[in-house]
């Protein structure tokens, strides 16, 4: 018998979606197992070959957990607010809320198309007001909690996209969409309370199963480190220069010490 691809993958695609076949219903007789992509930015006209790279091995472990007896949870959704959003808005000329409603319909449909099995029933997106008021009402238990804070930091600022960058989208001094010169320089900014939790965080990874190098990633994102804050006198003045160091016990060789410009 020949494959058609043209006849028989529609054909059952319009079967899970009449007959909801991936819609994850309560079962507290099975195992619960509960797989998340990454929701990619609708910020482009449709999918590029780096979704589906991800989403194939994703979907292969939801299904081979279903097949072993798991009440497997495999949402989508889309990562629709920001800097991607606005970008492809400006270079298209349309309202991001335009681009943002027609770029989803699109990724929706050819992702469809790729026979992934999600849950559509949860289908997420952030630029939708009844999501976003849970982060808003999250931001203010954080404030009511003394766990949100203004402090002046240095951040990477880009003047042509208007907006503060992340570390990972600064290259060599430019912005890594469009390649804008990017600038360091202190700014009020919104921060939160992390390190104080940074313990339970470390402890609760033992908890869970991961790969040993996942965990090892995640305790060195977190952060903590053992070590001694050290006072170097500075010669004709009153001032010190406090020095964090892991290894106090190595400072009899420094030969040198060197301050960030903005320090």
């Amino acid at each position: 018998m020949k494959y058609d691809p043209s006849d028989i993958e529609p054909r059952w695609q319009a079967f899970w979606d009449e007959q909801q076949t991936f819609t994850v219903k309560e079962d507290h007789e099975k195992p619960k197992y509960y797989i998340l992509d990454m929701f990619p930015y609708p910020s482009a006209a449709g999918l590029h070959v780096g979704h589906p790279l991800g989403y194939f091995a994703s979907d292969i472990v939801a299904r081979y957990k279903r097949m072993q007896g798991f009440n497997v949870l495999h949402p989508m959704g889309w990562d629709a607010f920001g800097l991607p959003a606005e970008q492809y808005a400006i270079q298209t000329g349309a309202h991001p809320a335009k681009t943002t409603a027609e770029n989803i319909k699109n990724f929706k449909k050819q992702i469809k198309r790729l026979g992934f099995s999600y849950d559509w029933s949860r289908e997420i997106n952030t630029t939708d007001k009844e999501y976003y008021k849970w982060t808003q009402w999250l931001f203010i238990q954080l404030y009511k909690k003394g766990l949100a804070y203004e402090a002046e930091v240095p951040v990477n600022w880009c003047p042509e996209l208007g907006t503060v960058l992340a570390n990972e989208e600064v290259i060599n001094g430019k912005s890594e969409r469009g390649g804008h010169p990017v600038f360091r320089m202190p700014m009020l900014q919104w921060m939160l309370r992390i390190t104080d939790y940074a313990e339970s965080l470390l402890e609760g990874l033992d908890n869970l199963e991961w790969p040993e190098h996942i965990k090892e990633l995640q305790r060195n994102w977190i952060g903590r480190s053992e070590g001694a804050d050290v006072d170097f006198p500075v010669i004709s003045s009153d001032e010190v220069i406090t020095v964090f160091t892991t290894r106090p016990d190595t400072l009899f060789g420094a030969t040198y010490m060197v301050l960030a410009p903005e320090h």
